[in-house]
């Protein structure tokens, strides 16, 4: 039975100390179960000479994947060879750190193709993530066996 002391709150932009306590107190949990191989963010940026950002990879590597949160490449410089090039350089550092696969989502609207024609199969799809479209789950692995 909830304790009448306690409330629940809405807060989109809490701190991240507050986010990160959240965090925390799963992988704490999780490692009663599991070995934790350590968490570590994987951001990898496609800079101009200026030092701005026009594209950029972000993912975390944990318990032997590479997850890709966001791959992002800026309108005019897409179908040049960038996206597939920080793809390969997140692999490269995944095996480094020891990683089996890759896994990342796409939306219907988004890069399906792009990613299995780099090896990536479809393992999951949801229906209307955003209404009328779909959210599609791909991995790749990276060493077989």
């Amino acid at each position: 039975m909830p304790t009448s002391s306690l409330t629940i709150t809405s807060e989109p932009d809490a701190p991240e100390t507050d986010t990160g306590f959240v965090r925390q107190g799963l992988r704490d949990y999780n490692n009663q179960f599991i070995h934790d191989a350590g968490f570590q963010p994987l951001n990898l940026f496609l800079r101009r000479e200026d030092g701005s950002i026009a594209g950029g990879l972000l993912g975390d590597i944990y318990w032997g994947w590479l997850h890709i949160n966001i791959l992002w490449i800026d309108e005019s410089l897409r179908r040049q060879g960038y996206g597939e090039r920080l793809i390969k350089l997140a692999e490269e550092e995944a095996l480094k750190n020891g990683c089996l696969a890759v896994h990342l989502d796409t939306m219907s609207f988004q890069a399906k193709p792009f990613y299995e024609k780099l090896g990536y199969s479809v393992f999951g799809v949801l229906d209307d993530l955003p209404i009328g479209h779909q959210r599609i789950f791909l991995f790749k692995k990276l060493i077989s066996g």
